[in-house]
């Protein structure tokens, strides 16, 4: 398998506070890799350095074999890097399609277009129900981001993002919120309009254990800053001492 995302010997400190040390991951083609760890562990850190908001203060981030350090989140989505950026939470009077068509008018650097004419743009306005399809939201495209179900306002989270045409995508809980009835069948849909959508990795920051031993094909632990573990899921959940060191500190996210 290739190597898509890699973070190398990377460290990152805010003045005298150290909130990543010496960690390594490689994120490979084909594989959903789940970042796990008590609260401080440094995920969000992390995602942050991958993601271009934060640039190591050691250490490299490679995507595609090229270093991306600090580039920024808009650079890196137009090399195929994209992150959940939650633009129902910008936009909520925005309709489903309009949300869509706001991350493809980025993708397609078209960002002089008004919202209001988004949806006359037959192409984008096609794209955006098909990626609406996708989701499962084709019935809701004139529906308003905040007049949708929890479970839904996810879906258009991700739906989004995946709109942008990701190599690898980085998803934050994109479950959080939602009830845990719900929470299989949202993942169900996002790894299965992935695989159809080409993304070829997805890195995942998650608390949920069941969602994390039902999806992922490896397990990134952190614990102050260091990696704890990087393991497929079933040598991780047969180790109870590191379930323990993992879970059993967990304060929240």
């Amino acid at each position: 398998m290739s190597v898509l995302l890699e973070a190398r010997n990377v460290s990152k400190t805010f003045g005298e506070f150290c909130a990543l040390e010496g960690v390594d991951i490689a994120v490979s083609a084909g594989e959903l890799v789940c970042v796990i760890g008590p609260n401080g562990a440094g995920k969000t850190t992390l995602v942050n350095l991958l993601t271009g908001l934060l640039a190591p203060s050691t250490g490299d981030i490679l995507f595609m074999g090229k270093s991306i350090a600090g580039m920024g989140p808009v650079k890196l989505a137009d090399q195929g890097l994209v992150r959940s950026f939650q633009l129902i939470a910008i936009f909520p009077r925005l309709s489903v399609m309009e949300t869509i068509c706001t991350a493809l008018v980025a993708r397609q650097k078209k960002r002089w277009r008004l919202f209001s004419r988004l949806a006359a743009d037959k192409e984008m306005a096609a794209r955006a129900a098909e990626v609406a399809g996708i989701f499962g939201l084709e019935r809701r495209l004139e529906t308003t981001a905040a007049a949708l179900s929890q479970g839904e306002k996810k879906l258009l989270d991700v739906a989004s993002a995946f709109a942008l045409d990701p190599r690898v995508m980085l998803l934050d809980e994109p479950t959080s919120g939602v009830s845990t009835a719900d929470k299989h069948a949202i993942m169900d849909i996002l790894v299965a309009a992935g695989r159809k959508a080409g993304v070829d990795g997805i890195v995942l920051v998650e608390h949920d254990m069941d969602l994390v031993a039902a999806y992922s094909s490896r397990i990134v632990a952190l614990s102050g800053g260091k990696l704890l573990a990087d393991l497929p899921p079933e040598k991780f959940f047969a180790d109870a001492a590191l379930i323990d060191a993992v879970v059993g500190k967990r304060r929240g996210h």
